[in-house]
This record gives structure tokens, C-alpha cells and sequence, in this order.
């Protein structure tokens, strides 16, 4: 890991999430959860955008093939299809490739399948939902390695995201330094008011009026 993937794997979704709302930056991408493996995902974007098959034309491969090739360690494979829940965007074979280059996760705006083979391998796998049908003849590639949209989030190559069991967190690449240093503060602060709780201090001191306005930047700092 860089030092920068690092620093993002100690931090979680929730404090990417209060960070970027202390910034009033968008990034989470609701309706996404983990569906396999309990790891916490951090790296870098490579986009997949997915369309209704028929009218448009294929990018020429497989769905997600050309990014799973491109991936590797630090990198996390983002998916939109568009939010659909009745047609998988993902499925194990890719999962296995990926897995076996390092990537460190896939994430899908819609519904994946194989989840038992995805588990099987360990492999990170965030989406909508699960699903046993087929891509084949119903949703296609039409581009890889460009803007996207994932829950109304814009996902560009080489942004950074985090997730875990609480959600999915996209962070603009020109900003990663600036979310990061606040996020790692609300991380701090919400150590040592578990600190507080744990010398038996009780809750209602511990998060008192000043909880409301921890994510104000003047109180952050």
C-alpha cells in the first residue's frame, strides 16, 4: 500500500462520508452495500459504464474484461449499470480474474450475481442487490476508463473510494488530500469520546451540544 491508501484504509466510510459533508462535497453512494467478505475496500477508480444491449453497440469485449485487465493492487473496479436490479453487471469468472491481479474490490451500481463463487474467492463485491440473471443479450459494455455516474455521484478514473459495511464513499482525486486530513480528524475526536465512554463517563456528557457541531470547520480545527 502507498502511504496515502494507507492512511485511507484507517479511516472509515462513516468519517469519509462526515468529512466530505464538513467540505459540503457529494460522494456516497446510497443503496450500495457489501454483499461478500468483511474487508474494508480502499483504492483507485476504474470506471465501467454498462447500457441496455439491442440499439447501442458493444465496446467490442466482454463486459468489465478490459478492466479487469487493467486492474491490479490499489485499484477498485466501479460498475455503472445504472442502478438495475434485475440484470446482473458481475458475475464469478470476473470476480476470479480480478481476484487473481489484486484488485482490491468491485463495486456495482445495480445487481451482481455469484456472490457464493465471489465469497469463495474472497473477493470484495459491493452492490444493490444479488441476482441469478444473465447480462447476456439484456446489457452491454459501451465504455470503460471514463466518467460515470453511480447513484448520482460522478465517478472519475483515478478517484478514490472506500467502503465497508456501512456504505460506499467516492472521493474526488483533487481532493483526496483534503477529506483525508478531515476525516482523520473526526476519527480522533470520536476515539477519545469512546475513550470517555469507556472510563464511564456518561453518554449524554459525552456527546453533548458540541457533537452537533463537530463536523464545523472552525470546530475542526
Amino acid at each position: 500500500m502507498t502511504t496515502l491508501e494507507q492512511r485511507l484504509a484507517a479511516v472509515d466510510a462513516c468519517a469519509v462520508s462526515d468529512a466530505l459533508d464538513s467540505l459540503k462535497l457529494p460522494g456516497v453512494a446510497y443503496g450500495l452495500q457489501r454483499l461478500t467478505t468483511t474487508t474494508r475496500v480502499v483504492g483507485r477508480v476504474i470506471p465501467v459504464q454498462l447500457v441496455e444491449a439491442g440499439r447501442n453497440q458493444p465496446s467490442g469485449k466482454h463486459l468489465c474484461t478490459a478492466a479487469v485487465e487493467a486492474s491490479g493492487p490499489g485499484t477498485v473496479i466501479v460498475v455503472d449499470n445504472g442502478g438495475r436490479t434485475r440484470v446482473s453487471g458481475w458475475g464469478g469468472n470476473l470476480s476470479l480474474a480480478a481476484s487473481r491481479a489484486g484488485c482490491a474490490g468491485v463495486i456495482i451500481d445495480g445487481a451482481c450475481r455469484d456472490l457464493d463463487e465471489s465469497a469463495e474467492f474472497g473477493f470484495p463485491v459491493f452492490a444493490a442487490n444479488p441476482v441469478p440473471t444473465t447480462a447476456r443479450g439484456r446489457i452491454i459494455e459501451q465504455a470503460w476508463n471514463v466518467p460515470i455516474q453511480i447513484q448520482g455521484v460522478t465517478v472519475r478514473p483515478g478517484d478514490w473510494v472506500v467502503a465497508d459495511g456501512s456504505g460506499v464513499v467516492f472521493i474526488p482525486a483533487e481532493r483526496v488530500e483534503e477529506v483525508l486530513q478531515a476525516a482523520e480528524v473526526i476519527v480522533d475526536k470520536e476515539r477519545q469520546m469512546a475513550a470517555r465512554i469507556r472510563d464511564g463517563v456518561p453518554i449524554s456528557e459525552v456527546m453533548g451540544a458540541s457533537y452537533e457541531f463537530m463536523l464545523n470547520r472552525e470546530e475542526a480545527e
